[in-house]
C-alpha cells in the first residue's frame, strides 16, 4: 500500500511517515500543493493525506484538480481547521474523510485502513508497453507468465517510465521526484537503480528497454531488435 502525505510542517510529515512505515505502508512526502498535484498525477496511490493550508495550492484546490483529472484515489484532509463549514468544504471538494489536528495515532491509522480498503475496491491499475506490464497494486513487473517483484524505488522508476513512455527524464528529475529534494542520497543511486531495472527487464524477456540519452537522461523505448 502506498500513501502520499502532503503536509507543510516537516516534523509532522516525518512523524506520519514513520508511523505509516511501521505499519507496512510505503510513503511519499511533499510539503506544498504544487508538488502534491504533480505526485498525484505521476504516481498511483492507495490513499492521499492532504493538509488544507499549504504553500502554493491549498489542499482543497489540489484535490479539486485531481478529481477533475479523473483521479479517484481516496483522500483524507488532515488540518487544524475543525469547524463544520470547513469540513463541508473539504468533503464537497472530493475528500472521503476529514480529521482535525490534534488527533490520536490509532484513530489516524484506523482512518487510513478504511481509505485503503476503499481503494482496493477499484480494479488494479496495469500499465503496459510492448509485452511488458506493471501491476501497480502488487508492485510486480511481468512479461507473459514470468513476473518479478520490484523494490519501492524500482517500482517508482518503472511507474514513471510507463506512464510517460518515450519521454526523456534527467537524473536530477528522478532525484527530486523519487528520492526527494532533501534526500542525502548521491546522484549515482539513480544509475544503480536504472541498472537493476535493465537487468530485470532483460531477465523477463521484455521487448522494451531503458535507453540512455547522452547529455539528457533516460527514456523507456521499444527495443530495436
Amino acid at each position: 500500500m502506498r500513501i502520499l502525505i502532503a503536509e507543510d510542517e516537516v516534523s509532522i510529515a516525518k512523524a506520519l511517515k514513520v508511523m505509516l512505515e511501521k505499519n507496512k505502508y510505503a510513503v511519499d512526502i511533499v510539503h506544498n500543493g504544487n508538488d502534491a498535484l504533480d505526485y498525484i498525477q505521476l504516481f498511483s496511490y492507495d490513499a492521499l493525506v492532504l493538509d488544507i493550508m499549504m504553500p502554493g495550492q491549498d489542499g482543497i484546490s489540489v484535490l479539486k484538480q485531481a478529481r477533475k483529472n479523473g483521479i479517484t484515489t481516496p483522500a483524507l484532509f488532515l488540518t487544524a481547521k475543525g469547524e463544520i463549514e470547513d469540513r463541508v468544504t473539504g468533503l464537497d471538494a472530493g475528500a472521503d474523510d476529514y480529521l482535525p489536528k490534534p488527533f490520536a495515532t490509532q484513530e489516524f491509522l484506523a482512518r487510513i485502513r478504511a481509505l485503503t480498503r476503499r481503494s482496493q475496491a477499484y480494479a488494479p491499475t496495469i500499465l503496459s508497453l510492448g509485452n511488458t506490464a506493471l501491476d501497480c497494486s502488487r508492485y510486480t513487473l511481468s512479461v507473459g507468465e514470468k513476473s518479478i517483484k520490484l523494490s519501492n524505488k524500482e517500482y517508482q522508476l518503472m511507474e514513471l517510465f510507463l506512464r510517460h513512455p518515450h519521454q526523456v527524464f534527467s537524473t536530477e528529475h528522478f532525484m527530486e521526484k523519487i528520492w526527494g529534494a532533501d534526500s542525502e542520497a548521491e546522484m549515482d543511486v539513480v544509475w544503480t537503480y536504472i541498472g537493476f531495472l535493465r537487468k530485470k527487464l532483460k531477465g523477463l524477456g521484455a521487448d522494451i528497454e531503458i535507453k540512455t540519452i547522452r547529455g539528457a537522461g533516460y527514456s523507456l523505448e521499444e527495443s530495436s531488435c
